[in-house]
């Protein structure tokens, strides 16, 4: 077969091996949209899947935007931002943007992940240094390996370690840069964005924080974490996402005037890929403009978040350090981690699980997320399912042969 090394690969055998055991969680087809509940197919489950943090996707006033914008432009730009593809409603975007995150520029890029895989490159090449925290997202890693520049992973939110490995960097031309961050996604804490900048500033660092998880959860309105620590002067660039709190799609990034006015015509994610839809546009836009305007969203998911952690604890889950609307809830064996994740669906409750290689055998994980739009009821029903299957999972697997 021309194509045998891909039935040889261990992703391959272990994708079958799950499929066999009826294990396999990826791929659900979706039928409704996604605020507290969700359809797939013809079964209804509580939805705690999402990063839907504000429960926004579905509101009327977005959707209306959406469908307004596609009336007035079409479906499409038609081309780059750097060509023909730049609509006035772009334009708007980045002024609210702008305005949100207290800084001077921000430009709009097709995706969050661009922005990571665009920005990253265009700051450092061969010869720089990249501080990376090793918890941060793939389209960071990815950034810094498409960058040439020498990647340098500090350990978890560890400030002593990236000051050390930091100090170590030759005082001459090159560059040194720091990536973080701001929320990160699997754990739920929130990096130390104000002690980074202290200790970026010892070697003339540039910093730059990835708020995708952060925008519309913490900071004033939600607007990041570089409000929330009140340095938002003081980072260089604000990296984010339209796609979860702002119930679209979509990414940008934001700092001084001059640096993004380089980054436009120096990101190539950003010059060479078609523009952010119309009907992607205005509805990141109306979800901007209500979250400044109502922090009702805000404070309910909080209310929910703080409830949540509360129950959890009280019934012994294992939720590690998270302080956000990310709760993870460590199974510590990717099977376990697959069969708890089944059992809940069966229940009526959808969760991510999270598994090697994403992440350490002994660190597998149910990704936990709480929107505005999820009850207390539903809340204590899942933290209660949640332990019982665990529970029995841990006695079934302990007791069978099954390897993964």
């Amino acid at each position: 077969m021309k194509y045998s090394f891909i039935l040889k690969s261990q992703l391959t055998k272990k994708m079958c091996y799950l499929k066999s055991k009826g294990l396999y969680p990826f791929f659900k087809e979706v039928s409704s949209a996604q605020t507290d509940i969700a359809f797939f197919g013809g079964k209804k489950v509580l939805m705690f899947g999402s990063n839907n943090y504000l429960g926004l996707n579905n509101h009327p006033k977005i959707k209306k935007a959406a469908q307004d914008a596609i009336s007035k432009y079409g479906t499409s730009c038609t081309g780059s931002r750097f060509m023909n593809g730049t609509l006035d409603l772009h334009k708007e975007l980045e002024d609210e943007l702008k305005d949100f995150l207290n800084q001077e520029a921000v430009i709009v890029f097709p995706t969050g992940f661009q922005v990571n895989s665009g920005v990253i490159p265009a700051i450092a090449s061969k010869g720089d240094r990249i501080f990376i925290d090793e918890l941060n997202h793939a389209s960071i890693f990815d950034g810094c390996k498409m960058s040439y520049a020498k990647r340098i992973k500090y350990k978890h939110s560890d400030m002593k370690d990236l000051a050390k490995k930091l100090e170590l960097s030759p005082d001459d031309d090159t560059k040194n840069l720091i990536v973080t961050d701001g929320v990160f996604s699997m754990d739920g804490d929130i990096a130390k964005l104000d002690e980074i900048i202290k200790i970026g500033k010892t070697k003339n660092a540039i910093t730059m924080v990835d708020c995708a998880h952060a925008i519309g959860v913490i900071g004033k309105h939600g607007s990041g974490t570089a409000s929330h620590f009140g340095v938002s002067k003081e980072v260089d660039l604000i990296g984010g996402t339209f796609s979860k709190s702002l119930a679209s799609l979509g990414g940008f990034v934001a700092g001084d005037a001059d640096m993004i006015d380089y980054l436009s015509h120096a990101s190539r994610s950003f010059m060479f890929s078609a523009s952010l839809p119309p009907a992607s546009t205005a509805s990141a836009l109306a979800a901007l403009k209500i979250i400044r305007n109502d922090s009702s969203y805000t404070e309910r998911l909080w209310e929910n978040t703080h409830y949540a952690i509360e129950q959890m604890r009280i019934h012994g889950l294992d939720i590690g350090n998270t302080e956000t609307p990310i709760i993870p809830i460590y199974i510590r064996s990717s099977l376990k981690t697959f069969e708890v994740a089944k059992q809940l669906f069966e229940s009526g409750i959808y969760v991510n699980p999270v598994v090697a290689p994403a992440v350490n055998d002994s660190d597998s994980l149910l990704r936990f997320s709480l929107t505005s739009s999820h009850t207390k009821e539903q809340i204590l029903f899942a933290v209660v399912e949640i332990a019982r299957i665990i529970e029995q999972v841990t006695k079934q697997v302990n007791g069978s042969t099954y390897t993964y």
